[in-house]
């Protein structure tokens, strides 16, 4: 497809977080990033609310290792306590994802230019990314670069692995239409290191989290990909 980019993200740690391990404190990472997490990587390297970003595959490069760590994490209260996060060690990852425009936003029509937004989304990749990019938390730092999705080697070349139920990600009201945040479940399969995500709409393991309104978007707050294009 004309506007998929491949690329590698890699880093030191990774945590990206089983919500299960929350309750008390401490943190547990899961044994693969979810599609959020990934989605949420994408559009570090180039986003905007006219575009959705639609992540088709993540291929594990590097075995699957954990550290746990001490830490002091602040109180809501004031001070700190004493937790132990288990993270994810030396992750890489090759990802396959693609934008298509937001049907939702019928108020941004007049941003909708699908080579300038996949020029300045390349453009963004080889420069590492728009924004920081973070591996599930703000301390694992991340660093993305263009790479052909099956090129190397994986770990799981030959090998497929459940991972049980685990979260997939979030419906927000400005990409579905609808005023809710919902979360999504999953039971993820790896067939030869590569993970295949079910696009968001196609999961039925979905549960409402509470009301929420799409956030406002015009020609006011954002600046449009013709200008954006110009200046990049």
């Amino acid at each position: 497809m004309r506007n998929t980019i491949e690329f590698k993200v890699y880093g030191d740690y990774a945590l990206f977080t089983d919500p299960l391990t929350k309750l008390g404190g401490e943190k547990m990472s899961y044994q693969i990033p979810t599609y959020q997490a990934i989605k949420g990587i994408v559009e570090s390297i180039y986003w905007k609310p006219t575009i959705l970003i639609v992540v088709d595959a993540i291929r594990i490069m590097h075995p699957i290792k954990m550290e746990a760590k001490g830490m002091r994490p602040i109180e809501y209260g004031g001070g700190n306590s004493l937790a132990h996060y288990t993270y994810l060690r030396d992750v890489c990852y090759h990802v396959r994802a693609h934008f298509e425009f937001n049907e939702n936003r019928p108020d941004l029509v007049f941003d909708r230019n699908e080579g300038k937004h996949y020029a300045i989304m390349k453009r963004s990749l080889e420069a590492g990314g728009r924004r920081d990019i973070f591996l599930g938390a703000r301390e694992c730092q991340g660093y993305v670069e263009p790479i052909d999705f099956d090129s190397g080697d994986s770990f799981y070349d030959g090998a497929d692995l459940h991972f049980g139920t685990m979260v997939h990600g979030f419906d927000y009201p400005d990409e579905t239409g609808r005023d809710e945040l919902a979360v999504r479940l999953w039971n993820p399969v790896m067939k030869d290191g590569v993970i295949a995500f079910p696009r968001p709409e196609t999961c039925s393991l979905v549960k409402t989290v509470k009301v929420m309104a799409a956030k406002p978007f015009d020609a006011s707050n954002i600046t449009g990909v013709e200008e954006l294009y110009e200046q990049l």
